[in-house]
């Protein structure tokens, strides 16, 4: 079986002859995978079943900062310190709750389109995702400043809603631009939840995020697509609003938060899980030995009558092990087939 196939199956709930399963990891933890392999490939060899084509990757280094890139949309992001992938925002984009005072760039189709017809030559096999990190509330409070978007929530809720909707309009013209391409799904990186509840909470959530979510995901399923969110923590309380608004897969599914059997009994009919292995206590902190029964007993659970993708909960951080991560790519890789 291909593993687009298997993948298919997992979103509509269906058993494979294995389950699929996806490992990413940061900048730094795949330096050290390779030195530990011996094998600079080494990726290549984990027969993932996922194929990312991101639009907005690109970041320019500053020359007179080492350390500091700027992203598509302006925001300066200071990686000089142990973040390598992600960093820091140095500076708001947005000193004031004034719209009129920026004007977010609209992706460029002639320089773009050509980066996506060369990544989509490789991985046919692959499930195929078009990918926007940052998608909503992320990339308003990178351009804002994370603490300054949360009170302008309460005192400047007017520049909040025109704020997303110009990320929301930018988002959609990228959705657009995979129409008639071979691409199966879209992935939404968007940050919500702390360790229990959301960051805004509910009300704020269905305020501001779930309209230009809902839009989104509309314009997806107009082109045949299905659709993915990532969201670290705890957004059990939203769970039948992103049901409703059409999300077919979830991630990311920290075990810490979530009673792994609860989740699949209330919200697995409706849901596809990606994720579960933990990346915050089991594999930074167990033996090789507990990760693979513990990885084994996941699937287990999620995996029953499909709707279940096997990850990591995050890009495998550098404070892993790499016997840990080869134990539990052991068990993704020896599943035995139905």
């Amino acid at each position: 079986m291909i593993k687009k196939q298997r993948i298919l199956n997992s979103l509509n709930h269906k058993e494979s002859d294995i389950i699929p399963y996806q490992v990413d990891f940061t900048i730094e933890e795949h330096r050290k995978m390779a030195v530990f392999l011996n094998d600079d490939h080494f990726e290549d060899k984990i027969e993932n079943h996922i194929h990312r084509i991101r639009w907005n990757d690109v970041n320019e280094e500053l020359p007179d900062k080492k350390g500091h890139f700027r992203d598509f949309f302006g925001a300066v992001w200071n990686r000089s310190g142990v973040d390598k992938d992600i960093g820091v925002i140095d500076d708001p984009v947005f000193k004031n709750p004034d719209i009129s005072l920026f004007t977010l760039p609209r992706v460029n189709p002639s320089l773009a389109i050509p980066l996506m017809e060369e990544d989509l030559k490789i991985k046919s096999d692959h499930f195929i995702i078009g990918d926007i990190g940052f998608s909503l509330f992320e990339r308003a409070w990178s351009l804002r400043g994370f603490q300054n978007l949360l009170t302008d929530m309460v005192l400047d809720p007017v520049f909040v809603h025109e704020l997303l909707d110009e990320i929301c309009e930018a988002n959609i013209e990228v959705i657009k631009l995979y129409e008639d391409y071979p691409v199966d799904g879209f992935y939404f990186g968007d940050d919500w939840g702390q360790q229990h509840g959301l960051i805004m909470g509910p009300a704020n959530w269905r305020e501001f995020i779930l309209p230009r979510l809902k839009r989104m995901y509309d314009q997806c399923h107009s082109q045949g697509l299905y659709v993915m969110q990532h969201s670290c923590g705890d957004i059990s309380e939203i769970f039948p609003d992103l049901i409703d608004a059409g999300l077919n897969a979830y991630n990311t599914v920290q075990p810490e938060i979530y009673d792994l059997n609860k989740l699949k009994k209330e919200y697995g009919n409706d849901l596809t899980f990606w994720g579960a292995i933990s990346t915050q206590a089991l594999l930074p902190f167990a033996t090789p030995e507990v990760v693979s029964s513990e990885t084994r007993r996941i699937m287990d659970i999620l995996g029953k009558n499909g709707g279940y993708i096997a990850a990591p909960t995050h890009a495998v951080p550098y404070d892993v092990p790499c016997e840990n991560i080869v134990a539990m790519l052991d068990v993704f890789k020896n599943q035995e087939k139905k």
